[in-house]
């Protein structure tokens, strides 16, 4: 079967899955008293209603191939750093090294990974920017805050940028038998790893009753974690013929993405409460900003790209 049309048959999985999930939330409000809300409720429309957009837009990208991949990550990548720095301590004498980070640092980024220049992609943010970035700043001579700043910049470009890059990057793998079928490896990391932080909501909502990290995420429970992550695992396992891995590795696979996604949730929650902040952002209705939608795929993907690579590609 070829890529194109394993693709599309996903696409219209996902399809008819949001079509029944939209149905049943519907359902869930009509059963609502008249002229009350439900929290759970109004949060699942919201989420559904998002997740129409996001599986809208990357579908388009993929149809488009790597070109359309790569540039929807690139802008991504843009958007979220700039939720992320925004709530972040700067000053004046950070605007060039900013600028640098937005305009040169993020597109050579993405440049190299459309070449396929592994040796630099994997280097290029967490050596060369780390070290002459806050050279830039350091030239301005303003000390204050000096380390929360530079430190804070970086991360955002770990984050927004690198971690984030190593989607697209899942393109560049060239593993035997499974040659113009790389797309569907980050079809593949999007389904499982979205899929979860819903599973987990919905475990959480309905059996949640010991909390995590009360202090840092409220809603988050091991009931919600282990039914979601195992949940999500075993789609994962039967989604394994979109991928080069058996149904045994596709469940292992996705069960460190999900830990790792999981995990990543929970760092920019602290990330959140260290802000005094609810969302990164407002851009996408129902599920914050691209920050809040990034955090668990950046975590896993970059993990998910080694593993795949070291065990499965041929470079």
């Amino acid at each position: 079967m070829s890529a194109h049309l394993e693709l599309v048959l996903l696409v219209f999985g996902l399809i008819a899955i949001l079509s029944l999930a939209s149905v049943v939330a519907v359902l869930l409000n009509q059963r609502v008293v008249p002229g009350e809300t439900s929290p759970v409720v109004e949060n699942l429309l919201a989420r559904i209603q998002a997740w129409w957009s996001m599986v809208a837009l990357l579908a388009l990208a993929m149809l488009f191939g790597r070109a359309g991949v790569v540039i929807l990550f690139a802008l991504i990548s843009f958007a979220a750093m700039r939720e992320f720095l925004t709530l972040t301590a700067k000053s004046q004498a950070d605007h060039y090294a900013l600028a640098v980070a937005f305009f040169i640092v993020l597109p050579v980024q993405y440049y190299l990974i459309w070449i396929d220049w592994y040796a630099m992609y994997s280097i290029f943010i967490p050596v060369y920017a780390f070290l002459f970035l806050p050279i830039i700043s350091a030239l301005r001579s303003d000390t204050k805050g000096f380390l929360s700043r530079v430190s804070e910049t970086q991360w955002g470009l770990m984050i927004c940028v690198f971690a984030a890059s190593h989607v697209p990057a899942l393109l560049t793998l060239q593993i035997p038998g499974y040659e113009g079928k790389s797309i569907l490896l980050i079809a593949f990391l999007v389904v499982v790893v979205q899929s979860s932080d819903v599973l987990q909501f919905v475990f959480g909502k309905l059996f949640g009753r010991t909390k995590i990290a009360p202090q840092v995420s409220p809603s988050k429970t091991w009931e919600g974690f282990f039914g979601g992550v195992l949940a999500a695992s075993t789609l994962g396992a039967a989604l394994w013929w979109l991928t080069p891995f058996t149904p045994g590795q596709a469940f292992l696979l996705s069960l460190i993405i999900t830990l790792m996604g999981f995990f990543g949730g929970l760092v920019m929650s602290a990330i959140k409460r260290d802000k005094g902040v609810k969302d990164w952002g407002h851009l996408i209705t129902g599920h914050g900003g691209f920050v809040d939608r990034l955090d668990s795929v950046v975590f896993s993907a970059p993990i998910f790209f080694h593993v795949v690579r070291y065990y499965w590609s041929v470079t």
